[in-house]
Parts: structure tokens; C-alpha cells; sequence
């Protein structure tokens, strides 16, 4: 296991195990939110390049992202982090080490979709140099707002 940083935070790589963590940490976030079968069964597949960032002894999960890596391209699936742990630099720590891993595994590019109305990832992937490519219109749905269109990026790596 990495050593913490000053925070007391680790980056590890995640697992099976850590689909519960992940489900539970994702529906805090999201809605409609990701089961916990639906993290063990990504995480369990080979294409897939996934980390949680855990704060403390045992470690309690407060961040996540998961990816795909296919052929030469690689593509965000999912990124959270608890919102009493953001603006840390926790998510970009995250990118980076996923940026990482999909070059290592041959990826030439990265792609993400994000809500348009998430103004803060839409800076933080702009200032990690993700460009906009287009807009899924109506892209995510939720039982309880309108549809909202979600902005394609890409990264060269």
C-alpha cells in the first residue's frame, strides 16, 4: 500500500472488493447511481483501469474513478469525490494516475463525457487540457430534473 500523503490520503488501485465503497460513495453523488454488481462486474473486466483515494486507517473511500481501456483509446466512465474532500486536488490525482495507466496499457487518447452544468469539472478538465469535441444532447436523465446534455472532451496522450 502507497504511503498517505500530508492529508492522510492514499491512492490505491481499485478492485472487486472495493465496488461496495464505490456504489455507496456514487449514489451520495449521482442519480441515477451505479449498484454495487455494477462496480464488481467493471472492475473485474481487464479492460477496466480503476482507483479510489482512502483517507485513513483502514481507509475510508472518499474518491474514485473508473475507466476503459480499449485498442488505443481509453475513456473516463465515472469520477467522484466526496463533497467534503473536494477542491483538494484529490480528482486531478485521480486523472493523473488513470492518464498513466492508459498510456502504459498502449491508450493514445482519452475521452469523458461530463454534465454541461458541472461547472467545476468543466474547469478541471479544461485546465488539464482536455478539449471539447461536442454535446450529447439530453444525455443524462434523473427522475428528478429535466434531461441535461453532456460535453464530449479528449485528451492526446
Amino acid at each position: 500500500m502507497p504511503a498517505p500523503d500530508a492529508c492522510g490520503l492514499s491512492l490505491l488501485k481499485a478492485i472487486p472488493a472495493d465496488a461496495q465503497d464505490c456504489a455507496k460513495l456514487h449514489a451520495d453523488l449521482f442519480d441515477p447511481a451505479w449498484d454495487a454488481r455494477s462496480f464488481a462486474s467493471l472492475l473485474g473486466q481487464s479492460a477496466t483501469v480503476a482507483f479510489v483515494a482512502r483517507q485513513g486507517a483502514p481507509g475510508q473511500t472518499v474518491a474514485f474513478i473508473l475507466g476503459q481501456v480499449a485498442a488505443d483509446q481509453a475513456e473516463i466512465l465515472t469520477l467522484g469525490v466526496r463533497a467534503d474532500w473536494r477542491r483538494q486536488g484529490i480528482a486531478s490525482r485521480l486523472i493523473e494516475a488513470l492518464l498513466g495507466a492508459a498510456r502504459g496499457a498502449g491508450a493514445r487518447a482519452l475521452f469523458l463525457d461530463v454534465a454541461a452544468g458541472n461547472t467545476a469539472a468543466l474547469a478541471l478538465y479544461r485546465r488539464l487540457g482536455f478539449e471539447e469535441r461536442g454535446r450529447r444532447r439530453a444525455y443524462y436523465a434523473t427522475a428528478k430534473a429535466a434531461p441535461v446534455d453532456a460535453v464530449t472532451f479528449a485528451l492526446a496522450l
